[in-house]
């Protein structure tokens, strides 16, 4: 009878430890810009064992662009992207079923030579303005939207070309422009190499009537996978959260993702790690879509049909929420 009683405590712990390894076993397959901030994240959950402890295998895909994203996840070759809330509510309005969750609130920033006579956006006119992305980039949307407040239209007021990120920033050590408008990394990178930001857009989105910084960037998925992938998509968060809090505590962690980061110098990557760390979402997922109703407004406004497709409003259901008022 006591040879029995072992046999079956043996055999419920092996169940137990089967159930636990099939857990484990559960994938997310992310996809993800080569050269995107979620690489240094990554590089913390693998050196820390975090997808170990979230019984979660990563398999990561390694894109040359954020469109390659969207195309992997509409292909269902990917279960998450880092995607921006303006794309997913666009598509939500077109019939997907796609949902956001936030990861960052880093925006881009005007910057200008330390030695440059603009010290405020409206300064800007008749000054050369370089852009990155187009016409429709979401920080030059909203920074037009904003001086139009104060009567100002940079548009007529000013020569504005538009580039690749890293072609602007060499653009702006040429002295080939005035001033550029760009993403925050970049713009991190020409703070050690003589320059001053003039405004951010976080400054503008609260002058635009949000309440708090907005991250605009989250991981986007599908809303079927998410539902049925709940608990693992969970822990994927939790899981995210952690190597953020590392990022967010430990400057040595820093040394060791610094070539991940490709920054050239000391001094570089402290400026990434101090804009990285302002960008970590700290507020309620309730507060983050109170605020991109009002954005989106603006954006609608601004960029029209061509940027929102046929939606008004901010798609009901593009905010994720993990549990009821989060």
């Amino acid at each position: 009878m006591k040879r029995l009683l072992c046999i079956l405590i043996a055999a419920a712990a092996f169940a137990a430890a089967q159930a636990n390894v099939c857990r484990g076993a559960e994938t997310i397959r992310v996809a993800v810009q080569k050269t995107g901030t979620f690489s240094w994240e990554l590089a913390v959950i693998r050196a820390h064992g975090l997808d170990k402890q979230a019984d979660i295998s990563l398999q990561v895909q390694e894109l040359a662009s954020p469109e390659a994203g969207k195309i992997a996840l509409r292909a269902g070759q990917a279960d998450i992207i880092i995607s921006d809330w303006l794309w997913v509510s666009r598509e939500r309005a077109l019939g997907a079923k796609l949902t956001f969750y936030p990861y960052s609130s880093a925006l881009g920033g005007v910057m200008v030579p330390n030695s440059s006579p603009i010290k405020t956006l409206a300064d800007l006119k008749g000054h050369k303005l370089a852009i990155a992305g187009g016409p429709l980039d979401k920080n030059w949307l909203l920074m037009q939207a904003s001086l139009q407040r104060d009567g100002i239209d940079l548009k007529s007021e000013s020569t504005i070309v538009y580039g690749a990120p890293p072609l602007l920033t060499a653009s702006m050590l040429n002295g080939d422009a005035d001033a550029t408008l760009n993403y925050w990394n970049f713009c991190a990178a020409l703070e050690e190499k003589g320059f001053r930001r003039i405004a951010t857009t976080q400054d503008l989105v609260t002058k635009l009537g949000a309440e708090g910084p907005v991250a605009m960037l989250g991981y986007v998925f599908d809303e079927g996978w998410g539902s049925t992938n709940r608990d693992a998509l969970t822990r994927f968060i939790e899981m995210t959260r952690k190597a953020k809090e590392i990022l967010a505590n430990s400057d040595t962690e820093w040394d060791s993702i610094s070539g991940l980061t490709g920054a050239p110098d000391a001094p570089t990557l402290r400026a990434y790690r101090e804009r990285y760390r302002e960008g970590i979402p700290r507020r309620s997922i309730d507060d983050e879509e109170k605020d991109a109703r009002v954005l989106y407004r603006v954006l609608a406004t601004i960029g029209g049909r061509e940027l929102v497709g046929p939606g008004s409003e901010l798609a009901p259901g593009t905010f994720y929420h993990l549990i009821p008022g989060d």
